[in-house]
């Protein structure tokens, strides 16, 4: 047992080894009906016409909201501590994601 006692109202967290390494996305794309938000997390390589959703995760309206909120938090005391984060020039990425149609 923990020699710590745990306060009310607090959450024991768990990170297992795997998900602690993380996983690489360079593209994430937003999705939400009148219940949910659906943010798929996607790895795109340079000269690969095809990618995969690594990660999906689902919210509700308020805790997107909340996230929205506590992001821009962090980001403001990243780019106080380290300067303003450049939005790099990139070219748009084609978001071809079924057969094109054709008449």
């Amino acid at each position: 047992m923990s020699d710590q006692k745990q306060q009310p109202g607090q959450i024991n967290i768990e990170l297992d080894e795997k998900t602690a390494e993380g996983i690489y996305s360079n593209l994430a794309i937003i999705n939400h009906s009148a219940s949910e938000f659906v943010v798929d997390f996607v790895s795109i390589m340079p000269a690969v016409p095809k990618a995969k959703v690594k990660s999906r995760i689902v919210l509700t309206p308020q805790h997107a909201k909340r996230l929205l909120k506590v992001l821009g938090e962090n980001i403001h005391r990243f780019e106080a501590a380290h300067g303003e984060i450049k939005e790099s020039e990139q070219p748009p990425i084609p978001l071809n994601f079924g057969p094109a149609g054709q008449a």
